[in-house]
């Protein structure tokens, strides 16, 4: 077999991954479902340092569980177990991973439904395949297959992707949305070098608020304060949603807008697919 040849053969590298993910999942072998989950809740909430890098998220102390043993964890989290935490108030519930006896090694994983299945790996896989057949398919037989392929490949992932769901329901949330003061607490900062070398700060306002109920927010406001750099001390108004305080903005008309932006280009992007796809079918 020769190098042509052997090229030729490219897509059985990402069924056979793929393949192999899904076999394991089915069979409860992946790394996920051999550990072990376990509900945890916020115990504590602590202020993160001025200045200092946001990537490490809100540092909090969650409290879970251990199911075989009944023992109770108490550990700290800033960002190097897991998800960082970019809404944090005591009594938050997340979800804790972590090998089977060894509980010291949790994870925390705020999208434990994604996750819990071990089907993150295989459904990569399946898109590099799509991708490269689609690409494949534009090399081998020319431009209108490239424009079906990639026409019907982008129509299907606007609409079944979660964009679309997140938009709509982070929408929903804020219908009902309360208002209440803020004030920044702290500014986080990170420095950037873009490609010419030049340094690129961006700053983050850290934000508390108290819910009606009477709890007590800390959030990474990535959007919505204006010079953010400046903002350490300054008082806010965040509209949050009563059922979900993760769910927030500092202006709720500008949130509105970006929404509507967000639901027409993704409407503009589906229509884009399936016209591509119906002039290339008409090409071949």
């Amino acid at each position: 077999m020769n190098a042509h040849e052997m090229l030729e053969l490219w897509w059985t590298v990402p069924a056979g991954l793929a393949l192999l993910g899904y076999g394991l999942s089915l069979a409860g072998l992946t790394r996920a479902q051999r550990a072990v989950w376990a509900p945890a809740r916020i115990s504590q909430v602590h202020r993160p340092a001025h200045g200092a890098s946001e990537h490490p998220g809100i540092p909090v102390t969650v409290t879970f569980q251990d199911p075989s043993s009944g023992r109770e964890f108490v550990r700290g989290n800033a960002g190097r177990h897991g998800d960082s935490i970019s809404e944090a108030w005591v009594g938050r519930e997340v979800t804790v991973r972590y090998p089977l006896g060894r509980p010291e090694r949790f994870r925390v994983v705020l999208h434990a439904e994604d996750d819990e299945r071990g089907r993150t790996a295989p459904n990569c896989a399946v898109v590099l395949l799509l991708v490269g057949l689609v690409v494949h398919a534009a090399v081998a037989q020319g431009y209108p297959w490239a424009l079906v392929g990639f026409g019907a490949l982008l129509a299907v992932v606007t609409a079944a992707g979660p964009d679309l769901r997140t938009v709509r329901s982070r929408d929903a949330l804020l219908s009902s949305a309360v208002a209440v003061p803020a004030q920044v607490v702290a500014v986080a900062r990170n420095v950037y070098t873009d490609g010419e070398g030049d340094e690129i700060v961006v700053h983050t306002s850290v934000v508390c608020f108290t819910t009606h109920e009477g709890t007590q927010v800390t959030v990474l406001v990535r959007d919505g304060v204006p010079e953010p750099g400046r903002s350490l001390g300054r008082e806010l108004t965040v509209h949050y949603a009563p059922s979900d305080p993760a769910v927030y903005t500092c202006d709720l008309a500008a949130e509105r807008r970006s929404n509507e932006t967000a639901v027409g280009v993704i409407i503009m992007l589906f229509v884009a697919g399936v016209a591509a796809t119906v002039v290339g079918a008409a090409l071949l």
